[in-house]
């Protein structure tokens, strides 16, 4: 179309200076050559004007439409702000308080007091298993413990008087004294007879029937207790991040199963690296309100390691590489009309990411224009229409 317009335009002038001046066909024809060379003077000063007329027109329908051949891009401003990096693990629910009941004596289980399910507090009985006869011995020893008593305190008195011998009344003494440990020892005895609640919680599972002959050791459990209110979560953390996980760091649980998560903080991590996978543990508690969380539920564990008061965060997807290794980004450094600027590469060196966002360590600071969308079509030093201006 540029072209059609140069050629009408000169077509027109040169057919103007024909109508006003010879001709230039004539002129030839006469063969004068100093004629020729003031009418080639005279056209190329024509020629000259005409350029600077186009040149006038092309800024002004530039300016007038717009520049239709410039990239369009977006940019965004680059700003300094805190940074949390997680590391993302998966971790076990467990309770401290999630035992098996073993009774202390053999005999037969002679009571069962609970039922599954049921809350119990501590030392509340659960269960009596029969004495073979422990309680009458231990009523007779009772018996000969008063005697025993009676006839110390007497001659306690007669000795205090200065009657009878003193081995009179240090046999009373003795005898009364083993006596009462006799009594204790089968108080003692009596009590394993007995099964009691170690702590308060729910009896998850009755073991043994009424009625079964049961016995200390393995194998011989009678129920299982669990208390819900004191859970938290063992995650296995790589030896690499022993300097960076430490008590009070920031965590957030996740619990698939039950789609709830919860933030605490590391309760306490472990001294000891196990030889065989490289980690050591980190123990978190979690609050049970609802009695929701299981021991054994698998929990998603995010770990706070790394945290940056002003960081500079920028898209994964505006940085781009070169042949050398080298990340770049291209950023936008305004012109004196608002709508244009010109494209500058600009070398960084980036840290932790989280999610699409990476952290800038260097290459660029706070309040400059990064170009976002149409990175990848740009180049630099190139001129660009922003399109979020």
């Amino acid at each position: 179309m540029k072209k059609i317009f140069y050629i009408v335009t000169l077509t027109a002038v040169l057919a103007a200076c024909g109508s006003k001046n010879t001709s230039v066909e004539s002129i030839i024809s006469e063969g004068n050559l100093e004629k020729i060379r003031a009418k080639k003077s005279s056209i190329s000063e024509e020629h000259k004007k005409l350029e600077m007329q186009m040149s006038l027109l092309d800024s002004t329908i530039a300016k007038i439409q717009g520049n239709k051949n410039l990239p369009l891009v977006s940019t965004f401003t680059t700003k300094t702000e805190t940074f949390n990096h997680f590391l993302e693990l998966q971790g076990n629910v467990q309770t401290k308080q999630n035992v098996l009941i073993y009774p202390e004596m053999a005999g037969t289980l002679q009571k069962v007091y609970v039922k599954e399910g049921q809350k119990v507090t501590k030392g509340q009985l659960l269960a009596r298993i029969d004495d073979g006869g422990m309680s009458s011995q231990l009523a007779q020893l009772k018996t000969q413990a008063e005697l025993a008593k009676t006839t110390f305190e007497r001659q306690q008195r007669l000795w205090e008087q200065k009657i009878g011998s003193e081995i009179q009344y240090l046999q009373a003494k003795t005898n009364y004294e083993a006596q009462v440990n006799a009594i204790k020892q089968g108080e003692s005895q009596l009590g394993k007879s007995t099964i009691r609640a170690p702590f308060s919680g729910i009896i998850d599972d009755v073991i043994k029937d009424q009625g079964t002959v049961v016995a200390p050791g393995m194998g011989a459990e009678v129920f299982r207790i669990v208390n819900l209110s004191n859970m938290y979560i063992d995650v296995e953390v790589p030896e690499t991040y022993l300097k960076s996980i430490q008590n009070g760091k920031e965590a957030m649980v996740y619990f698939p199963i039950l789609n709830d998560s919860i933030a605490t903080k590391v309760r306490q991590t472990g001294n000891f690296i196990n030889p065989s996978n490289r980690s050591f543990t980190v123990e978190i508690p979690v609050a049970n309100k609802n009695g929701n969380i299981k021991p054994n539920l698998t929990a998603k564990v995010k770990l706070n390691d790394y945290t940056s008061q002003e960081a500079i965060l920028i898209p994964q997807s505006v940085i781009s590489e070169n042949a050398d290794g080298e990340q770049y980004v291209y950023v936008a450094e305004k012109t004196s009309e608002d709508k244009y600027a010109m494209t500058h590469k600009k070398i960084i060196k980036t840290g932790k990411s989280q999610g699409a966002l990476v952290e800038v360590l260097e290459g660029l600071t706070a309040d400059e224009h990064v170009i976002k969308e149409g990175a990848r079509s740009v180049k630099d030093g190139q001129k660009v229409e922003i399109l979020n201006q």
